[in-house]
């Protein structure tokens, strides 16, 4: 049996017409025609009275119409299912996470969970937050690492996705120093030309989070926006250049604050509290990532 002759039969049984049909599924009806009597043959049976117009479902065919849609979602379903089945014995981790802890949280985080089971292959995806979540979202990774705040919901702050606290992190302002070592960009300073502001772009999850949470202050000072870009990182060295003030995550800059590469250019009220959070679908396929994540929140 072809399949296509399932799409075909339920394309007639719905209307009875063959011309209408056979245009629905864009064939001639010469050919559809054939189609549906080579089903028939190799059934064994009539499934269409074809003394009446529109032609009518014998009692084989109103039987065969549930059959039909069945092989049709279990065809369809054969795909997710053999994935399932390839990933329950995979040992090997799909992770997606955010540029900026790819490079300072995840790799000490991996070391200590390292300390307490052995992990099996990790295949990480960095990228901004956006698509990280759109990896999740095509099940093509089984987890997602990511800064978040309460109030910056994102696609996998929803069922059936769950979450859990792994870390924590600051949003800090930071600048380049002047000579004599203060800050050369200052959210204190009154008067004069408008600051130069670094920002993240709206891929950006660190972005998303300072749009929500500091977007209304920050819209109320003589601000401008003079460079922007996906990545922490990238303005991180834009502001070490002294190009303006960036809101960095603590774990990325602390060096660079120890060392006095950057400063503070905003009082502690401009500090935005950061969650570090691993995401995780409802259900998860394979003994290592259900292991993982038990190890991950300290099950």
């Amino acid at each position: 049996m072809n399949l296509i002759w399932l799409d075909d039969f339920l394309a007639l049984a719905a209307t009875g017409n063959f011309s209408r049909a056979a245009d629905d599924r864009h064939t001639s009806q010469p050919a559809f025609s054939r189609r549906i009597r080579a089903l028939e043959e190799w059934i064994g049976a009539d499934l269409f009275d074809r003394s009446s117009q529109p032609a009518q479902l014998t009692e084989v065919g109103k039987w065969f119409a549930g059959v039909a849609q069945e092989l049709i979602a279990r065809v369809a379903r054969v795909p997710g299912d053999a994935k399932k089945v390839a990933e329950a014995s995979s040992v090997t981790l799909r992770i997606a996470s955010t540029h900026a802890l790819s490079f300072t949280f995840l790799p000490r985080w991996l070391r200590s969970l390292e300390s307490n089971t052995t992990l099996g292959p990790v295949q990480l995806m960095s990228d901004v937050l956006q698509r990280c979540e759109a990896m999740m979202l095509q099940s093509k990774v089984q987890f997602v690492l990511s800064h978040t705040h309460p109030m910056a919901r994102g696609a996998l702050d929803a069922e059936p996705y769950k979450s859990a606290r792994i870390g924590e992190d600051l949003l800090v302002a930071v600048c380049a120093p002047d000579g004599e070592g203060k800050a050369l960009h200052s959210l204190a300073r009154r008067g004069g030309p408008p600051l130069p502001v670094l920002q993240y772009t709206e891929e950006s999850g660190l972005g998303r989070i300072m749009r929500t949470v500091l977007g209304r202050r920050l819209e109320a000072l003589p601000v401008q926006m003079a460079f922007t870009a996906h990545l922490a990182s990238v303005l991180r060295t834009m502001a070490l250049d002294g190009r303006g003030i960036a809101w960095l995550p603590q774990t990325l800059v602390e060096e660079d604050l120890g060392q006095g590469r950057l400063v503070a250019a905003a009082s502690s009220d401009w500090s935005v509290p950061l969650e570090i959070r691993l995401y995780r679908d409802s259900e998860l396929l394979g003994k290592a990532a259900n292991a993982f994540w038990s190890t991950a929140i300290g099950e």
